[in-house]
């Protein structure tokens, strides 16, 4: 077994590039969001499934998952890593 960290650093994407795929009703309830203050960190990419954007309020501590429909979902049943 190996103690060697086997992820990846983090790459920096652009705000673009992470809104390629989204809904339209993503992409407004995003724009509403950011108006108050949340920020789309990253967006999961399963394979064959529609992506999984997730939004976090400005103070980090808190985090949003929004559906396809555009609805946010705050019990997306997964964790976030440190």
């Amino acid at each position: 077994m190996t103690d060697r960290e086997r992820r990846q650093s983090a790459q920096v994407v652009s705000p673009v590039g992470l809104r390629e795929g989204l809904s339209p009703a993503q992409l407004d309830a995003l724009a509403t969001l950011e108006q108050f203050g949340w920020i789309l960190r990253f967006v999961r990419r399963p394979m064959f499934l529609d992506p999984i954007p997730v939004v976090f309020h400005a103070n980090g501590q808190r985090f949003v998952v929004l559906e396809v429909d555009g609805t946010l979902n705050e019990n997306p049943g997964f964790k976030i890593r440190d």
